[in-house]
């Protein structure tokens, strides 16, 4: 059953589809899709061409905008959306610390979750395409892990696709965690000292912050252990577009006065909670190295062991001398898992994912050189997330593809400047600029 209703400029209608958990087991276990279809209200009932929407993650569900605003605004002038949620995010079958307990103990959940890395995600794309597009390929557009699933779809089933569009998220084809992460701490450290030039005065809030955080026992509201390396972990925000201006009003106001002294507000612990919780997207924290596994080497907490061999990130050692506080990033790390009660139950799961040795690889280098998908990717100069060197190696290996090589956007562009990055990136593929 399907419900349509309608936002200002759009019609929206619910889609729900049943697919296999395991599509090498199509007889076996099912679970549910959900994804929402938009179309401009004036072309209701035009027969337009399909885009499929990915979003970034891995574990987040589709964007929730209302109307029409950017890259969407763009896109539904010529096409149908179909913003899906993907497997166990959003309103699609959950994988929760609520939910996973039905599967059984830790090692039933880490199985489980086996089954919702990027390439099932392209599978379910295969197992709805017929349903939605009556069996025509469609244009697909990737936000950052989207992108590496699009990557993985020109791999795995090339057959399905019109159009492939890639913002911010061309993988390496070959790299494990451990090389990403070694990669990512120095791009990490660049974005912290860019925040410090632009807001010289942060530089001593935060190390405030860290000192106290390192010598007081802080419990947010909902229960979440506020230490030293949680709090440096804001500093994810620092890969997007306004995210250096969020980090510096948030440490503007972190302390007020009380009888007892100064004290982290309550303003800035609520703050901070909504930033650090991963209620609504645990399985980010459950999957996030193994979107990088691809033989038989463990992720082993990749992120936490390479960072030990970049000592400048030390809290502490920071604070002992004159150095500055460095925030980290896109990183996982076990204390997660002891920190967020939305994560607590779910320690021994992660464990046993990152001891995993069984993962298969998520991309054909064989198949991609010879790709005729025509394919475009919008590779953001010094971004965040991805690694520049390794998208830019991964597109001379896809044939065909062209690339937007801009330093005008961080790694969310497609929202800060959605429409001119999307009219962009269709011009190119297009060979109409």
């Amino acid at each position: 059953m399907t419900h349509s209703y309608r936002q200002p400029g759009v019609v929206l209608t619910d889609r729900r589809f049943t697919v296999p958990l395991d599509h090498d087991r199509p007889g076996g276990e099912t679970i549910e899709l959900y994804a929402r279809e938009v179309v401009a209200s004036d072309k209701t009932h035009q027969d337009l061409p399909w885009l499929l929407y990915l979003q970034g993650g891995p574990g987040f569900g589709a964007d929730r905008s209302v109307g029409r605003p950017g890259w969407l605004g763009r896109a539904l002038k010529e096409y149908r959306v179909l913003l899906l949620d993907q497997r166990g995010t959003g309103h699609s079958t959950p994988a929760t610390r609520q939910t996973l307990p039905l599967r059984g103990g830790p090692a039933e959940q880490a199985g489980y979750l086996t089954h919702f890395r990027a390439d099932a995600i392209v599978r379910d794309c295969e197992a709805i395409r017929a349903e939605v597009t009556g069996g025509a390929p469609w244009t697909v557009l990737g936000q950052s892990f989207g992108g590496f699933c699009v990557t993985g779809y020109l791999s795995l089933a090339p057959e399905g696709l019109a159009t492939a569009v890639i913002t911010g998220g061309l993988p390496s084809l070959d790299a494990h965690a451990d090389d990403v992460y070694r990669a990512a701490f120095p791009r990490i450290e660049r974005k912290v000292g860019a925040h410090y030039a632009r807001y010289p005065q942060d530089a001593e809030r935060a190390r405030r912050i860290a000192d106290h955080l390192l010598h007081h026992d802080v419990v947010l509201p909902n229960g979440y252990r506020l230490t030293v390396e949680a709090f440096q972990s804001l500093g994810i925000v620092l890969g997007t577009g306004d995210g250096t201006h969020r980090l510096h009003y948030l440490l503007e106001n972190a302390f007020v006065r009380t009888p007892q002294g100064f004290t982290l507000s309550d303003a800035f612990l609520e703050q901070v909670q909504a930033m650090l919780s991963y209620a609504r997207h645990p399985l980010y924290a459950l999957i996030h190295e193994s979107i990088y596994g691809q033989d038989a080497r463990p992720t082993d907490w990749s992120a936490e062991r390479v960072r030990a061999e970049f000592p400048q990130f030390d809290a502490a050692k920071a604070l002992a001398g004159d150095e500055p506080l460095l925030f980290t990033g896109e990183s996982i790390h076990p204390w997660m898992f002891e920190c967020d009660p939305a994560l607590r139950p779910l320690r021994e799961t992660a464990d046993l994912l990152a001891a995993r040795t069984d993962w298969t690889p998520l991309y054909d280098p064989a198949r991609l050189a010879a790709n005729e998908v025509p394919v475009v990717a919008a590779v953001y100069h010094d971004d965040m997330y991805v690694d520049t060197a390794h998208s830019l190696r991964t597109a001379r290996t896809i044939r065909g593809l062209r690339t937007w090589i801009t330093d005008e956007f961080e790694h969310d562009g497609i929202r800060t400047g959605g429409p001119r990055v999307l009219d962009r990136l269709l011009a190119l593929v297009r060979d109409e600029a």
